[in-house]
């Protein structure tokens, strides 16, 4: 029978009953959907900003550049309003996230996940619809507020109803669905370059089924029994939490949610909470993480992956078909972290993929150095070296800082400061997003193949910081993870030296009422 395992007071070790349960794998494939709006969104992006009638419609002075025969290979997309076009969704996921951080901690994390699904798909009706800027940009900014939600609710809610031993790889579904997103928007994308006047309407308008399939599938999962024991909704907490284990024998652990909610909800204002000492490891930690996943490079790929292709002088459907391929292997690779987080651990798969990372970028960085200068175009024989490159990033990046970004971050707060600290996470993600998204064809222009070396130098500062940092957090139950990780790690532990001061004072009093007989 799987089970977690964690520390009781006497410093002994004991079982929590779980099986994984066909409920736990309904409620985490509905909710991953969450993840396929992301990522569909994520995908579309680059696709339809090289389609020309896309451009003429709404960028026409990047159309008469992109068609330009002497226009600059680098700065042919370096359009302000362009960037904008596609960054613009990342402002409106922070301040999304920040209500969704309040909604979920008032009215639990299935109903953040609903109002995500009716954001986005409003949005996706705006953008198929548009007639101008202004309204294309709206509908981007509905789209936004469904991603702020969604990447709010869902990593979180995944964690909460895992079992520990499976929490990783249950979790990195929420990545899986993104890449899938991605792979999809990829799809149709090259299908509909070709459809005149109206293909790019069509791409955009089926961000609307991910959204709608998460909207329907949400009334048939349940809420996490987490949220309903800190909301004082308890026998229905226990009640959920017999369903997703699998076992009637769930008491030691609904005792242990009783006591960190009891813990939690003594803390009234948990944002102030998160500027306490004991706050800051899981903050830092939490929140760094994804300044390095988004600095890796990845969107720069997944983002503009058709308008790379075509700076190096693939067509547009060959630069589409490009983009699909690298697709494929962001999610083939993704399903690797998967089968590998719970048993390797979450340090060792960030550690190897950032090095994969850093040799592709470099190689990337050197060849187009050499070969695709400001007006010509790289030989077809090296540009397939170019896109198996790619590939080989893409692969060490899905089984590593991208899944395990959400991962880290869903499971290293107590549950005082979870959702507020998980917001912060988030915000920190769509903010870097925003600057990569609104900066890149700009960087691009100036900086030219030095882009891929500025990547590459990102992957080895944060390869030193995991190595040095960053604790493990793999099959730690999650109201452990201040005795068990933070109060053990090297560095981490000197922020705890007053341990019995704020939540472990709270904690310990808590522990000692009612404490169970073993």
């Amino acid at each position: 029978m799987a089970g977690g395992v964690i520390a009781t007071g006497s410093g002994s070790e004991q079982d929590f009953p779980a099986k994984l349960t066909l409920q736990v794998f309904i409620c985490t494939a509905i909710a991953a959907f969450g993840g396929l709006m992301f990522g569909y969104d994520i995908g579309i992006s680059g696709g339809v900003t090289g389609m020309d009638d896309f451009l003429l419609k709404f960028f026409p002075n990047v159309y008469v550049k992109k068609n330009h025969a002497h226009e600059n290979n680098y700065c042919k997309f370096d359009d302000e309003y362009l960037q904008l076009f596609t960054s613009s969704l990342y402002l409106a996921a922070i301040v999304a996230s920040g209500g969704a951080s309040l909604m979920c901690k008032k009215y639990g994390r299935k109903p953040t996940m609903q109002a995500a699904s009716i954001f986005f798909f409003i949005g996706a009706i705006l953008n198929v619809s548009a007639m101008n800027l202004p309204m294309l940009i709206l509908g981007r900014l509905f789209l936004g507020a469904g991603v702020g939600c969604g990447n709010q609710a869902v990593p979180l809610f995944i964690t909460e109803i895992s079992p520990p031993k499976f929490r990783g790889g249950l979790n990195i579904c929420f990545q899986l669905l993104i890449t899938v997103g991605i792979l999809v928007a990829n799809c149709v994308n090259y299908f509909t370059s070709n459809i005149k006047n109206y293909g790019w309407r069509i791409s955009l308008g089926a961000a609307a089924v991910p959204a709608v399939i998460l909207l329907v599938g949400s009334f048939a999962i349940v809420e996490t029994p987490t949220s309903l024991i800190e909301r004082g909704k308890k026998e229905k907490g226990l009640k959920t939490l017999k369903r997703i284990r699998g076992v009637d024998d769930v008491q030691k652990e609904f005792e242990e949610m009783v006591r960190a909610t009891e813990v939690a909800n003594q803390i009234k204002h948990p944002f102030r909470e998160l500027m306490k000492k004991p706050s800051i490891p899981p903050m830092i930690c939490g929140t760094i993480i994804h300044v390095f996943q988004q600095f890796t490079g990845i969107n720069v790929v997944m983002f503009y992956a058709p308008v790379l292709f075509q700076t190096m002088g693939f067509g547009s459907s060959a630069s589409l078909l490009s983009a699909v391929i690298t697709g494929t292997v962001n999610s083939l690779s993704t399903v690797i972290a998967i089968f590998t987080v719970d048993k390797a651990g979450r340090k060792k798969l960030l550690v190897f993929g950032a090095l994969i990372c850093m040799v592709a970028q470099c190689t990337i960085g050197v060849i187009l150095k050499k070969y695709l200068t400001e007006t010509s175009k790289v030989p077809n024989s090296i540009a397939k070296v170019v896109v198996l490159l790619i590939c080989v990033y893409v692969n060490g990046f899905a089984w590593s800082w991208g899944p395990l970004g959400w991962l880290i971050s869903s499971e290293v707060f107590p549950l005082e400061t979870r959702t507020s600290g998980y917001f912060f996470a988030v915000a920190t993600n769509m903010l870097c997003t925003f600057i990569i998204a609104q900066a890149f064809l700009s960087m691009l222009c100036h900086m030219r193949a030095y882009i891929y070396f500025f990547f590459a130098a990102w992957l080895i500062v944060m390869s030193i910081f995991v190595m040095a940092m960053l604790p493990e957090t793999k099959g730690v139950p999650l109201d452990e993870m201040v005795e068990r990780v933070w109060k053990k790690h090297w560095f981490w532990k000197s922020f705890f030296k007053s341990s019995d001061i704020e939540r472990p004072k709270a904690m310990v009093q808590l522990e000692h009422q009612e404490k169970p007989n073993h």
